[in-house]
């Protein structure tokens, strides 16, 4: 092991990040809000997957790239913008509609694909994780296992939310008006990552 990577300083930095309102925090509420805490927790797998793929591709790929090649990172944020957009706008339209099991608002592809272009699994990539994660399998495999130990509780605490507004213990909070809060949160998530992208 190297003494580049200070466990301590990795799981709170980890750990706040992924406390931290965002779009797939946002999309696993809205799950729980939806299927249930059960039906939801199948989703923190989806949100698993996309970190680690994403955080892997910026760490091992795009990171080296964009100091030669500016508009990889320019692309890859631009289309973040747009997909949480497009989410926002499924999100929308399903808030007046109860949930089937057929119709659904929020599914796995949608919390992949909404985590595997999430901003922050740059901020991993590039701040978080230890530089010398990219070349070192040790600490890279004890990064990523940290990482997942962290994300699961946290992930399971957001569906858990979700699910509670749904059984009526928060009931101050209107179900559909959360859902539309929420296509409204993804909008201005969608907003700051265009404009750090173009600013």
């Amino acid at each position: 092991m190297t003494s580049d990577f200070n466990f301590p300083i990795f799981a709170l930095s980890t750990a706040v990040i992924l406390l931290t309102p965002g779009p797939t925090n946002t999309l696993l509420a809205a799950a729980g809000l939806e299927r249930g805490g059960r039906g939801a927790l199948p989703l923190i797998a989806c949100e698993l997957f996309g970190y680690l793929i994403a955080i892997s591709v910026w760490g091992a790929v795009l990171a080296p790239l964009q100091s030669s090649y500016p508009w990889v990172a320019i692309l890859a944020r631009a289309a973040s913008s747009l997909y949480l957009v497009y989410i926002a706008v499924t999100v929308w339209r399903a808030a007046s509609m109860l949930p089937t099991p057929r119709q659904r608002s929020i599914g796995p592809k949608a919390l992949f694909m909404a985590t595997l272009l999430n901003p922050k699994a740059l901020l991993f990539s590039s701040a978080i994780f230890p530089s010398v994660a990219s070349d070192n399998m040790q600490v890279y495999l004890t990064a990523t296992a940290l990482f997942s130990a962290l994300l699961i509780p946290i992930g399971i605490a957001w569906t858990m939310f979700g699910a509670a507004l749904a059984n009526g213990r928060l009931r101050f909070m209107d179900r559909v008006k959360l859902q539309r809060a929420t296509a409204l949160l993804l909008c201005a998530f969608s907003a700051s990552v265009a404009w750090a992208t173009f600013h």
